[in-house]
């Protein structure tokens, strides 16, 4: 029998939050969970405009499809990996709307903050 994810794109969700603060929560599967971000002013809109990125505890998979009345999709589909090194990793959304090529860069190895950055080069 095949391994589930050798056969189904891993996943991405966009939560929009409103409360304790409105902010964005970016989800990637990665390893059997969502991985997931806090980005406070949402994914970057043009290349000149990286965004604050606070890596935060893991969430089950269940959790990408998941809304309540202070939370909701704010975009959600499949996601690659197109490179990774120690200090960043480029990978494409294929969102809703289509697809886009971010990099996610360490900024500080001793705490969770990184940038996401969106890419001049698109898919």
């Amino acid at each position: 029998m095949a391994d589930r994810r050798s056969s189904v794109r891993p996943v991405f969700v966009l939560h929009d939050h409103r409360k304790p603060a409105p902010h964005f929560d970016l989800r990637l599967e990665e390893d059997g969970v969502l991985k997931s971000w806090a980005v406070p002013r949402g994914l970057p809109t043009d290349s000149r405009s990286d965004r604050l990125a606070v890596q935060v505890g893991d969430h089950e998979l269940d959790h990408a499809t998941y809304t309540d009345d202070t939370k909701f999709i704010a975009d959600a589909g499949w996601w690659e990996l197109e490179d990774r090194t120690a200090k960043r990793f480029v990978f494409v959304l294929h969102g809703q709307d289509g697809a886009r090529r971010y990099a996610m860069i360490t900024t500080d190895p001793d705490t969770n903050d990184r940038l996401l950055h969106l890419v001049k080069k698109q898919p």
